[in-house]
């Protein structure tokens, strides 16, 4: 038993020696440089993750924005897409209404009347339904964005009001479709 202990004492003794030789050796390999050398490369690494955190924000914030954008395009497509064709119904409306601004006396009693009368109802409830609606012109101050003047008259109102309407004017949400032709008052 005693030569069992001595060669593990041996043994600890030689594993001893072969670690303070690897440590010797370990230290003799530490360069100062090196390790300069592994900290530069450890600051470049940092500045580099850095420079990718940065183009990544960047590319979120322009993401956002694009969608942003994208989806106001798409509700001003999907606003103005009936532009055109309220465009030319409202020219069906104006006839409609001169028809029956024109019909004689004995025309007004009859149901023919009354059933244009109803179509051009028909009519103006759905371009409201689509937000197209009338720009509201008689007696309001003459605003150019709004009212287009081809004529103007002295009159007993106040001056640059629109005192008659010649055709009527829509818009279409908050652009205009539309100006009115108006008379100006002077």
């Amino acid at each position: 038993m005693e030569k069992e202990i001595r060669e593990e004492q041996e043994n600890m003794e030689s594993a001893d020696s072969n670690l303070e030789a690897m440590q010797d050796e370990m230290e003799d390999t530490k360069n100062p440089n090196e390790v300069e050398t592994l900290e530069d490369q450890l600051q470049k690494k940092d500045e580099e993750m850095q420079d990718y955190i940065n183009q990544l924000q960047r590319l979120q914030a322009d993401f956002i924005n694009y969608k942003k954008r994208v989806e106001k395009e798409k509700s001003e497509i999907y606003l103005y897409a009936n532009e055109k064709m309220a465009h030319d119904l409202l020219t069906i409306v104006d006839n409609l209404e001169r028809a029956l601004e024109g019909a004689d006396e004995s025309v007004v009693d009859g149901g023919f009347y009354q059933g244009i009368q109803l179509v051009i109802k028909q009519m103006k409830e759905t371009l409201i339904k689509h937000d197209i609606e009338e720009i509201d012109a008689i007696n309001q101050p003459f605003d150019m964005n709004f009212h287009h003047a081809v004529m103007q008259e002295e009159a007993d109102v106040e001056s640059n009001t629109v005192i008659e309407v010649y055709q009527k004017g829509y818009k279409i949400s908050n652009k205009v479709l539309r100006p009115a032709m108006v008379k100006v008052s002077k």
